[in-house]
C-alpha cells in the first residue's frame, strides 16, 4: 500500500486500496508538508475524505489528480470531512460552491466552528487563554500578533451541509463507520472500512508523530484524557490498515496506537519528573525543561507557533497528572498562573 522510493507528500495519485486513491495536497509554510485527500470510488458515486486546504493552486492539484484516474471535480458528490482545521475543512465549502459537492462534518465539531465564525478571524482564543494560565504571557503575544498577519475567509468557514453521528454512514455507497475520536479536536472522526480492512485516520492516529491536542476553540476540559481514552477505544475495535491524513500510508492501526500511548506515557512521567525537581514550576517553565519534537529540541529552538502548541500541550499533560492525583496545582497566581507540584 506504499510507493517505494516516493515521498509520501510529492504531488500525484496513488492507489491505496481497492477503489481508494490518495492524493496530497500541499501545505504552505507549515512542517506537516500536506494533507492526504481520499477519493473513494462506489456505487454511489465519488466521495473525498477530508478536503485540503483552500490555498491557491490546490484546486489546481485536486482537478489534475482526479483526471488522471478518469474523474473530474464535477464528479465529487460528497466530502465528508475528519475534523475542523484548515487544512482539513477549507475547501470543502469551495467545493460546494464550484461543483455542489455536499459537505459533512461530525457534529460535535459545531462548537467549534460556531466559535469560529463568531470570532471571524484566526486568533487562537482558547489556546491564548491556556498560555494565561501557564504564565506564558510573551508566547501568547507573539501567537496573537502571528495570527493577526493571516488572512480570514468567512467563505471557508460556511456550515457543512450535513453533521455527522457516530455510527454507520455511507461514502461513495460504501458501508463504513464513524467513530468520535475526541482529543485533538472534540468531534474528530476516524472511517472504518470493514470490507477493505482499512481506517482513515484522520489526525487521530498518525505515523510519525502525535497530534497537537485542543487545538481548536469551543472550550478546553481535558483533551489529553479525551484522546487517551479515545485511543484505548481503537485497541477495543479490529485492527485495519492505517490511511492517516498525513503522512505515508500502511501499518496497523493498533501498533501505531500502542506506540503513541507508550509516548504520552513517557511524556507524562517526564513532565512529571521535572515537578519533582522544580517543585511550584508553571506550564511555561515546566515547558521550557522538555525537549520537542523527534529532534529533542530545546523549547528556545521552536517558532513561535510552535512554542504556544509546546506550551499549550505541556498544560494538557498537568490537567492529566492533576487528574490522576499524581500532581496538584499548588496555588494560583494573582493574575491566574497557576503553579504545580508532584503530589
Amino acid at each position: 500500500m506504499t510507493t517505494q522510493g516516493v515521498d509520501w507528500a510529492e504531488i500525484g495519485t496513488y492507489q491505496v486500496a481497492d477503489s481508494v486513491h490518495r492524493i496530497p495536497l500541499p501545505m504552505p509554510q507549515d512542517g506537516l508538508r500536506a494533507i492526504n485527500v481520499y477519493v473513494v470510488r462506489g456505487v454511489g458515486g465519488v466521495s473525498l475524505i477530508d478536503a485540503g486546504w483552500n490555498v491557491p493552486g490546490n484546486l489546481e492539484i485536486l482537478r489534475d489528480g482526479l483526471a488522471s484516474i478518469g474523474l473530474a471535480l464535477e464528479d465529487i458528490d460528497d466530502i465528508h470531512v475528519t475534523h475542523i482545521h484548515r487544512d482539513h475543512y477549507t475547501m470543502g465549502p469551495e467545493l460546494r460552491r464550484r461543483v455542489g459537492a455536499r459537505v459533512h462534518l461530525g457534529r460535535m465539531e459545531e462548537p467549534g466552528l460556531t466559535a469560529l465564525r463568531n470570532l471571524a478571524n484566526t486568533v487562537p482564543a482558547d489556546s491564548l487563554e491556556q498560555l494565561g494560565r501557564a504564565g506564558a504571557p510573551g508566547v501568547a503575544e507573539a501567537a496573537r500578533m502571528q495570527a493577526h498577519t493571516e488572512e480570514w475567509f468567512e467563505s471557508d468557514w460556511e456550515l457543512p451541509d450535513e453533521w455527522t453521528d457516530q455510527g454507520p454512514v455511507s461514502v461513495a455507497g460504501r458501508d463504513m463507520r464513524a467513530t468520535v475520536t475526541s482529543g485533538h479536536t472534540k468531534g474528530h472522526l476516524v472511517f472504518d472500512d470493514p470490507r477493505l480492512g482499512v481506517t482513515f485516520t484522520g489526525d487521530h492516529v498518525l505515523p510519525r508523530i502525535s497530534p497537537s491536542i485542543g487545538f481548536e476553540l469551543g472550550g478546553w476540559d481535558n483533551p489529553l484524557g479525551d484522546y487517551l481514552a479515545s485511543l484505548e477505544g481503537m485497541l477495543r475495535r479490529p485492527d485495519a490498515v492505517m490511511l492517516p491524513a498525513h503522512g505515508a500510508v500502511g501499518g496497523s492501526v493498533h501498533g501505531r496506537v500502542r506506540e503513541l500511548l507508550e509516548h504520552h506515557d513517557a511524556r507524562l512521567d517526564a513532565t512529571r519528573r521535572v515537578l519533582l525537581g522544580s517543585p511550584g514550576a508553571t506550564g511555561h517553565e515546566v515547558a521550557g525543561s522538555l525537549p520537542w519534537t523527534r529532534r529533542e529540541r530545546t523549547f528556545d529552538e521552536l517558532d513561535d507557533f510552535n512554542q504556544m502548541i509546546a506550551v499549550c500541550e505541556t498544560m494538557a499533560h498537568l490537567d492529566v497528572l492533576v487528574h490522576r492525583g499524581v500532581a496538584v496545582v499548588d496555588h494560583v497566581d494573582g493574575d491566574g498562573v497557576q503553579r504545580f507540584i508532584a503530589a
